[in-house]
């Protein structure tokens, strides 16, 4: 009898653990590095929209981009990793390569909504063996800002070059008033590396030469980095960061800092959390967004660039695929506009339109107001040439190492930051120019090893 009943007893336990487990099911997790409050709040509706339209939860968690590397690693190594993965193309490739992608799910979704649907650039940049590691989800130019106002007291030109650069830095820095130039030089921050590396690509730096080796160590990096150095000479000491040059720009205190567009909405006032200087001092609103210029492309003394960023939805390894792809696809379809939404100023859209619409979310990104607590349209508050700006050239992007198919490469200069990293070191004397792009050079090629 004690026989039989531990023969039940089995058999129920194997049942009820072969039970399909709804809850876990019908849930997936949803990492974002967009982790401020007012776009949290709009991603977790997209989120509630989406299951009352499909029953599948989604749970939205925030991740910090500057340590969404080490998190990843973490997730890794105790299966933990999340369904989907909003997340910078820097990491994409080198993600994939490591086999915590899932690259035929991507390319499903891709070629189900159509490859022609989507920026050909974005698309290039997350081809991977035969399919695509991610897909494209957003993206932005990064822009020079600069005092307009200031610029035409002093008669200075557009700076657009590096010479019209450092002669504007030199004539407006008037420290502790104003900063001639607000520089990025924070050894930890991401942002370090993508101001250094728009002037580095302005100068024809790339980091793989003809032949697939990387070539760091060149005329072209030693010039681009006693240029930089020089313009530190205009900028705070210590560790700067985001931030810092948001904050003095807005403050009035900088008279050019390097951002990307998501910036626009701060400085025009449209943030009852963030005060405009410079607006209140001249008694009106709006005065710094009507007198701040804006440079996409920039001229080196051997080439001309513009830094592009795109940003990529990736779903992972541990996945549970079904549910993660429709979310995927939810938010390139009905949710792409509310997801744009969230800051448009910073989001371009890489997917154009639908293949019965082909520029539908172009055009409705072009009606989407920006700004937190008052709302405006981008068009109406800057004008159609600073939209020309933010948009164009979305079709040629580019990036290093990607098309040379380094990109597991890249992914490791931005978990390691060694490029902003030795950079600090070279701003504080600790090397020379030389040594640096010695250093740089020996050093990536150590990651790629």
């Amino acid at each position: 009898m004690r026989s039989v009943k531990l023969y039940l007893l089995i058999i129920f336990s194997v049942f009820i653990v072969s039970l399909p487990a709804t809850g876990a099911q019908n849930q997936i997790t949803f990492w974002t590095t967009e982790m401020e409050t007012e776009r949290l709040e709009i991603q977790r509706k997209i989120a509630q929209t989406f299951t009352a339209k499909t029953k599948i939860h989604v749970r939205v968690v925030p991740v910090h981009e500057n340590r969404l590397a080490k998190k990843i690693t973490a997730a890794n190594a105790t299966g933990a990793l999340p369904d989907v993965l909003y997340h910078p193309i820097d990491f994409t490739l080198g993600w994939a390569k490591k086999g915590l992608l899932d690259v035929q799910s991507a390319t499903n979704i891709v070629n189900r909504l159509g490859k022609e649907t989507f920026s050909t650039g974005s698309l290039n940049l997350v081809w991977f063996s035969d399919g695509y590691a991610a897909v494209p989800m957003d993206g932005w130019h990064q822009l020079l800002l600069y005092r307009k106002d200031l610029f035409k007291e002093k008669g200075l030109p557009v700076p657009d070059s590096w010479d019209r650069i450092l002669q504007a830095a030199q004539v407006l820095h008037n420290p502790p008033l104003i900063w001639g130039f607000m520089a990025a030089t924070d050894p930890d921050q991401i942002y370090t590396q993508q101001v250094f590396k728009h002037f580095a690509l302005s100068n024809g730096v790339r980091l793989i030469d003809p032949f697939g080796t990387v070539d760091l160590n060149t005329p072209e990096m030693i010039q681009t980095l006693e240029f930089y150095k020089a313009l530190t000479r205009f900028s705070p000491r210590g560790n700067i960061h985001w931030l810092h040059t948001r904050m003095d720009y807005v403050s009035g205190r900088a008279a050019m800092i390097m951002w990307s567009p998501y910036i626009l909405d701060e400085l025009s006032g449209l943030r009852n959390d963030l005060t405009v200087i410079p607006d209140i001092v001249k008694g009106k609103p709006g005065y710094l967004a009507e007198n701040t210029g804006f440079v996409s492309i920039i001229h080196g003394l051997k080439g001309t660039a513009q830094y592009s960023q795109i940003n990529c939805l990736g779903i992972t390894r541990d996945a549970d695929k079904a549910p993660a792809k429709q979310w995927m696809e939810f938010l390139l379809t009905d949710g792409y506009l509310s997801w744009l939404g969230m800051a448009p100023e910073g989001k371009l859209p890489v997917r154009k339109g639908t293949r019965h619409e082909p520029n539908c979310f172009i055009k409705g990104w072009m009606g989407l107001e920006f700004g937190v607590t008052i709302r405006a349209k981008i068009s109406e508050f800057y004008g159609m040439d600073v939209i020309k700006t933010i948009v164009e050239r979305m079709d040629g992007l580019n990036h290093w190492g990607v098309t040379e198919n380094k990109g597991a490469l890249i992914a490791r200069i931005y978990e390691t930051k060694v490029i902003p990293r030795i950079l600090k070191r070279f701003l504080d004397d600790g090397l020379s120019a030389r040594q640096a792009a010695q250093m740089m050079n020996d050093q990536v090629k150590a990651l790629e090893k």
